[in-house]
């Protein structure tokens, strides 16, 4: 047997460290898919499903409750409740891996919040506090998905979870259904800002 140096002793801590290393990458790899999507069976779903309807339709729908309601109490609990609406519709979704879905919802999640800017910029004072209060409500329901991703929780009961994907219908084909809708609620959320009645200071909640 040949004799054991120093250097081989050198060199296999170094690959048992480095192997140590590897295996914890891959570990914390399965973690994170497993806080962010093993208690989400709606999104993880049957088959390997991912899908969602995108938060910035959900941002253009509150902001045109807003304009509506003029109010933003009654604005943030119609906002709460058409995010709902939206879910029910069958929607683009089940793209099929992980990563095509943390590369959309991370895409939306950055327009959403550009689009809500822009849309809080162009409402007249009159109905700002509504239009805002009203995307803040219509997006709130999806606060579960990072919730999870960086908490492995979400922050509603478990019943409204459940309820939550029920209601999803999803498929890799409707992305024409996300772009629709976008098509239909822009205009319209911008003409109801146009209304004569937007511009009064009616702000009280």
């Amino acid at each position: 047997m040949a004799p054991i140096r120093d250097v081989d002793i050198h060199d296999d801590v170094i690959s048992r460290r480095n192997g140590q290393r590897a295996r914890l990458r891959v570990n914390d790899l399965q973690l994170l898919s497993g806080i962010a999507f093993r208690r989400v069976p709606w999104i993880r779903g049957h088959g390997e499903r991912w899908g969602l309807v995108l938060l910035t339709n959900h941002v253009l729908s509150g902001a045109l409750i807003g304009g509506l309601a003029r109010r933003p109490v009654p604005a943030f609990a119609a906002g709460v409740a058409s995010h709902f609406v939206l879910d029910a519709v069958p929607h683009w979704g089940d793209w099929g891996s992980l990563r095509q879905f943390l590369r959309v919802a991370v895409a939306d999640g950055l327009v959403s919040v550009a689009v809500a800017g822009a849309l809080a910029a162009a409402s007249p004072p009159g109905c700002r506090t509504a239009v805002l209060a009203g995307m803040a409500g219509a997006a709130l329901p999806d606060l579960d998905k990072p919730g999870r991703l960086l908490f492995g929780r979400s922050p509603f009961p478990a019943s409204v979870d459940r309820f939550h994907g029920r209601i999803q219908r999803e498929a890799w084909h409707r992305g024409y259904v996300e772009i629709l809708a976008a098509a239909a609620l822009t205009p319209a959320a911008l003409t109801v800002f146009r209304r004569p009645g937007t511009r009064s200071s009616r702000l009280s909640g």
